[in-house]
């Protein structure tokens, strides 16, 4: 194998497979990168036991400005090697395997020797052979993912709460995460597909796939087998494991009814909730307190050790019964900026049942719920 190629180009490719390479695994192999060069291209992939990325650059992509002298394979250690390229001293470099896997790297008067391993001995990536895919503008999923997966569970106690739940079905799809103590959940429409599946992706998998996919043009195409989930764009495929398991039944946690109701602009509510937070944090336990009533709407945060913070809010509109309820102003404040730069409708049954966010213009399509704190 040997090549020669644009440097930068390189590197983008790099960047985008490492996000799956894992620092420390019991596979020693699963800490580099494979490198595959066929007459077509360069392909790399990096890999851990939840997700693993390919990513292609075709040898037509003018900036990689590619000669290919030979084909061939091997896997390199992807931290030592990706600092090597950075530090490479022109704006080309060329890459020969020799004998035993040893790599030659050589960048104007630059040259380095390291080991590789047999890319034989690099794991294969799943084959997912189904012609059942849909498609989804990637921007509409990176927003999907950035509604809901703050709310998955960080404790390994109950896996399947680690993983955002999917369910296509009649041409909705619906996304749902929740730790036990919040909720979010987003619906979006998906017209012409006869396409129906209900699975639970990992929270970081897709945390690593909104990365990757940055903010890119296009559509996404996403398929999947028994327990793999496979995302598609032009020059790279992100596979994911599926968590086993079935997901919580949680429509039946979403009140219907409510005795107060209470409008505010999203960013003022955020802000207040943020300095009401400051005192919070000090204090051992992170509450802060909404009083609404008829003479107003009251902000309360405290903190023994450090003293107590109480600002009145400016609403759009109120209605129902007078209401004292506490509650996480952390999970506040990531529910309120999921939904940006909008009007909140915020919707309360009593001080110790759980309440809802929405937008004031939703019809249900993008729910946020918290469980309050009990004081006494």
């Amino acid at each position: 194998m040997k090549l020669t190629l644009n440097r930068n180009a390189f590197i983008q490719e790099l960047q985008k497979v490492q996000r799956a390479i894992a620092t420390k695994t019991t596979i020693n192999i699963l800490t580099g990168v494979k490198i595959d060069l066929t007459n077509q291209g360069l392909t790399l992939t990096g890999s851990n036991a939840e997700i693993s990325i390919e990513s292609f650059l075709s040898v037509e992509d003018e900036n990689a400005q590619m000669n290919i002298e030979r084909t061939g394979s091997v896997v390199l250690q992807a931290r030592f090697f990706s600092e090597i390229i950075r530090r490479l001293p022109e704006e080309h470099f060329t890459l020969e395997v020799l004998e035993q896997n040893q790599v030659k790297i050589t960048s104007g008067k630059a040259y380095f020797t390291v080991n590789g391993l047999d890319s034989d001995n690099y794991p294969h990536l799943p084959i997912i052979d189904t012609p059942n895919q849909i498609q989804i503008p990637i921007q509409v999923l990176n927003k999907l993912i950035s509604e809901t997966v703050f709310s998955v569970s960080q404790h390994e106690s109950r896996p399947i709460l680690t993983g955002v739940h999917f369910v296509l079905s009649n041409e909705v799809l619906l996304a749902v995460a929740t730790d036990s103590h919040r909720l979010s959940q987003r619906k979006i429409p998906l017209a012409d597909t006869a396409e129906q599946f209900d699975i639970v992706i990992p929270g970081k998998s897709l945390i690593e796939l909104s990365r990757s996919l940055s903010d890119e043009e296009g559509d996404v195409s996403i398929r999947m087998m028994d327990n793999q989930v496979l995302f598609e764009i032009e020059g790279m495929k992100f596979y994911s494991r599926l968590l086993e398991g079935a997901y919580p039944d949680t429509n039946r946690l979403i009140p219907t009814s409510f005795n107060t109701t209470i409008e505010f602009e999203g960013k003022a509510f955020l802000a207040a909730i943020d300095r009401a937070s400051l005192l919070s944090h000090e204090g051992r336990n992170n509450i802060v307190r909404l009083h609404i009533a008829d003479d107003g709407v009251i902000l309360y945060g405290n903190s023994p050790e450090i003293g107590k913070v109480e600002e009145s809010l400016n609403y759009n509109q109120v209605s129902g019964e007078p209401l004292d309820i506490s509650f996480n102003p952390d999970y506040m404040k990531a529910a309120l900026r999921a939904f940006g730069d909008t009007t909140i409708k915020i919707q309360f049954i009593s001080a110790i049942r759980p309440f809802i966010l929405e937008p004031s213009e939703g019809q249900g399509e993008f729910v946020q719920l918290i469980t309050p704190v009990r004081t006494n």
